[in-house]
């Protein structure tokens, strides 16, 4: 790592801590006033994650300050087991397989959102809201043929924010550059940027190429354009003087945020500050290096919590923490080895990233989607720990509740008083996702039917729920997904089957029918 990118992080490092410990000055919005609402949102964190939900080996205080003072949710789901479509639900307030092209993208896909459509940010807007995103984007940009340095349209802008600062897809895939209101942050006319994900670009080096010249091996999947060292998914070429820093992306993503925090307090806000802890490339800033005795994965889980911790402290700070609802989450759940050699699996130690789940990341089995998910309110959300069934898609519907806005046609339900702490009673049932495939939870049962596609993903070595053969769990008694009741209690089996293809429909993605008995 060269000095100066050592010392551009210490300097974050200060100005961050500088802004969280500002003297708190007279309270920005009053309580009487429509509340703000922040959704803080990980990238690919397990439920076994965080020492609020039992993890021992790794301490995530701040965190952990939100799930013992707000309620901590034991069944709550992302509507995906991989980012895009999860990202897709949560904004949209729709389950992502009704968007046949709402998976995984690359950096140059065009935007995934429909611009006329409803979203959570337009829904905001509509009632007096200032809306922000700040962080990682992932869901399209453009109309597939983009000019990086030009402005970018259609993106976070076209589908209701106000204020955008992203990154366009992942820090594993080009392009890497921050990306502001449409415009790459500190693009010259004289280092025009390229990005290409079919082909590189005539003598530019990657990483299957010159794996010499990375600081960073690749696995996987990650062996294309390098940049500072890390090996990418894609090509790139130019843009030097907008490269972000890796070591710096999370203490420049938070103070994005607490700036927009500090300039907006005045009236109320909309803000979706999504981190991309701990996705890989796992590259903690120095302060963070060698923290959690895990590994460059349990390093960067500890600056999040850090930024986590900084972020409620400018909140407190500027007078908002008791008119604001702040949603934590995660977009799916853990994966150790997803592209790169860092020491994830060889450090993990005691650490069960999936808690008492099965699967992870990619999985329909439960640590594919049940994740952390916590909602807090100084002064209005009491303590509890819920398990009611709830999905990150329901906050729409229930945040449009709380402000007065509108929701029409929508798989969101409204939970509020659930997400309030004031109700235990939460969904009937909810379809889950992973990579189009689709299962259902439905009551204290999860139903898998048959998929004639490999049980396991060996690249990352994580179970994807994939059986020629139905499977019934109970998960109340068997959290793990142990025992497979299909065919000893074929009456609840008929009755999730037919409940699952009255709400999906007939036609569910690669599924292969089989007849019940």
């Amino acid at each position: 790592m060269s000095s100066n990118r050592f010392y551009l992080g210490c300097s974050i490092f200060a100005a961050a801590a500088m802004i969280g410990c500002k003297p708190a000055t007279k309270p920005a919005n009053s309580a009487s006033a429509k509340p703000n609402v922040v959704i803080i949102y990980l990238d690919d964190l397990g439920y076994g994650d965080l020492s609020a939900y039992g993890a021992t080996a790794i301490s995530t205080p701040h965190i952990d300050a939100l799930a013992n003072g707000g309620v901590r949710f034991t069944n709550g789901y992302a509507t995906s087991a991989t980012c895009t479509p999860s990202r897709f639900g949560l904004l949209t307030g729709e389950y992502p397989w009704r968007n046949k092209d709402a998976k995984i993208l690359p950096g140059t896909a065009p935007l995934l959102i429909d611009t006329a459509g409803q979203t959570f940010p337009k829904m905001m807007r509509s009632v007096g809201y200032q809306t922000a995103v700040v962080g990682k984007w992932h869901l399209g940009m453009g109309t597939g043929v983009v000019d990086w340095n030009q402005h970018i349209a259609p993106g976070a802008n076209e589908v209701g924010f106000d204020y955008a600062y992203v990154m366009a897809a992942t820090q594993d895939r080009v392009p890497t550059v921050y990306i502001d209101n449409g415009k790459v942050d500190g693009v010259q006319s004289n280092d025009p940027i390229f990005v290409d994900y079919d082909k590189n670009f005539p003598g530019e080096p990657t990483g299957l190429e010159n794996p010499e010249l990375t600081t960073m091996k690749w696995h996987h999947g990650h062996n294309g354009s390098i940049v500072n060292g890390v090996p990418r998914i894609g090509f790139m070429k130019g843009g030097d003087s907008a490269k972000w820093s890796d070591v710096d992306l999370a203490f420049h993503f938070l103070a994005k945020a607490q700036s927009y925090v500090k300039t907006h307090k005045d009236k109320p806000f909309f803000l979706y500050y999504a981190l991309n802890q701990p996705h890989v490339p796992r590259t903690p800033n120095p302060m963070f290096v060698g923290k959690s005795g895990m590994g460059p994965r349990g390093d960067v889980i500890l600056e999040a919590d850090y930024c986590v911790g900084e972020f409620m402290k400018t909140l407190e700070a500027e007078g908002l923490l008791e008119n604001t609802l702040i949603v934590f989450s995660s977009d799916n759940g853990p994966v150790l080895n997803d592209g790169y050699y860092d020491d994830a699996v060889e450090k993990l130690g005691s650490h069960k990233p999936t808690g008492p789940l099965r699967g992870g990341k990619y999985s329909l089995y439960e640590a594919g989607t049940r994740v952390p998910f916590i909602t807090y309110w100084k002064g209005k959300i009491e303590p509890k720990v819920s398990d009611a069934l709830v999905c990150q898609m329901d906050l729409m519907a229930s945040v449009a509740a709380l402000v007065g806005g509108e929701t029409k046609n929508l798989d969101s339900q409204n939970l509020l008083d659930v997400f309030m702490g004031k109700s235990d009673v939460g969904r009937e049932s909810l379809i889950i996702e992973a990579n189009t495939r689709t299962a259902l939870r439905k009551g204290d049962y999860l139903m898998i039917p048959p998929y004639d596609q490999a049980p396991v993903n060996t690249e990352v070595n994580i179970e994807l729920g994939n059986s020629p053969d139905y499977q019934l769990f109970n998960l109340k008694s068997d959290i793990g997904e142990q025992t497979n009741l299909a065919k000893t209690d074929t009456a609840k089996l008929r009755e999730m089957t037919e409940a699952f293809e009255k709400l999906r429909g007939s036609a569910y993605g690669d599924v292969q029918k089989l007849e019940l008995k």
